[in-house]
């Protein structure tokens, strides 16, 4: 049983490192079972496809992060007033909890989850909205209470645009440091680039046209 957790184990984090690195498809079954020296009996066995694979290794930052963000928002939820930058705030605490799951960890899922859209893995979308609507919803209600004025149509866009800042800004954060540190000799972490994006994603969901 433990030898197959093990093996269960290894094909996700060999997985995760390939999809993140290359995209998902782009990156076959033969190469993840190559680099996990596992065969691909291995993965039927435990996954059953490539598409359940996917789901998995996202499922593993998942059920860390939505759960933690509808705490926040119902939290949020029961003051009588806030805005959007409270709404945005409450998704922090929650993104930063995964670089204690994993090192990196609000990076890597960002990325991932970059990799997702870009990819056109809709099987991937589906599962996520469906498996955690109440999360999404209660987003979704939160910014829309926060900003009452915002008409359907737009609030799409000004959230597919801010998801695709988010995804750029975190998967990138490894460069972003590095040239902080070059440009204006500060060193900064994770926390302190979602501060930066924080007021900026604010501003955008609730500019006026």
């Amino acid at each position: 049983m433990q030898e197959r957790t093990s093996t269960k184990l290894k094909i996700l984090d060999v997985a995760e490192t390939l999809f993140a690195e290359h995209g998902f498809k782009e990156t076959s079954l033969r190469t993840i079972t190559s680099k996990a020296a596992v065969n691909l009996a291995a993965v039927n066995y435990h996954f059953g496809d490539k598409k359940t694979l996917v789901r998995a290794v996202l499922e593993r930052y998942l059920e860390v992060f939505m759960p933690a963000v509808e705490s926040a928002l119902i939290e949020l939820n029961q003051q009588q007033d806030y805005n959007l930058q409270h709404v945005f705030s409450a998704l922090k605490p929650p993104l930063l909890s995964l670089n204690q799951y994993k090192p990196n960890g609000a990076a890597q899922f960002m990325l991932l989850v970059g990799r997702g859209y870009t990819d056109v893995q809709g099987h991937l979308r589906w599962f996520i909205v469906n498996r955690y609507a109440s999360a999404l919803d209660l987003f979704i209600s939160s910014v829309t209470k926060a900003k009452p004025e915002l008409q359907p149509e737009i609030l799409f866009w000004r959230l597919h645009l801010t998801l695709g800042t988010c995804v750029f800004t975190m998967a990138s954060s490894q460069a972003l440091s590095e040239i902080a540190l070059s440009s204006f000799s500060k060193q900064i972490e994770a926390e302190d680039i979602i501060d930066q994006l924080i007021p900026y994603l604010a501003a955008g969901v609730a500019a006026d046209r």
